[in-house]
């Protein structure tokens, strides 16, 4: 056994009878909260109602940089917005294919007649 190892096995542990006090903190891992890149792009390709689409991929770009430099305040509050923007978008964007749909069935009944 090595000279070391020797001294730890004979001195055993300390026999001191003081209370040790410890601080335990707990640090969370990565927060992962979403910055609905993808979300942003399907609506900025597909349903881009009045620019609403592009305007939510760029907060869900600038919630990406700010995940990425430690902010997660500020990619919060860029991913919020970027979700609102992508949902007005959304509504907006459906609400304008039935109503274009319904304006074109309405065309299509009323040219029936003649």
């Amino acid at each position: 056994m090595p000279k070391e190892h020797q001294e730890g096995v004979m001195l055993g542990e300390p026999q001191i009878s003081t209370f040790a006090t410890t601080t335990v903190i707990n640090m969370p891992g990565e927060i992962s909260s979403p910055d609905h890149v993808v979300w942003s792009l399907f609506n900025t390709l597909f349903m881009n109602f009045c620019c609403l689409g592009f305007i939510a991929y760029a907060y869900s770009v600038r919630s990406r940089d700010r995940k990425m430099v430690g902010d997660v305040t500020g990619a919060q509050s860029y991913a919020s917005t970027a979700k609102c923007l992508n949902i007005c978008a959304l509504i907006f964007s459906l609400f304008s294919f039935i109503g274009f749909i319904i304006v074109y069935a309405m065309s299509k009944n009323s040219h029936r007649g003649y």
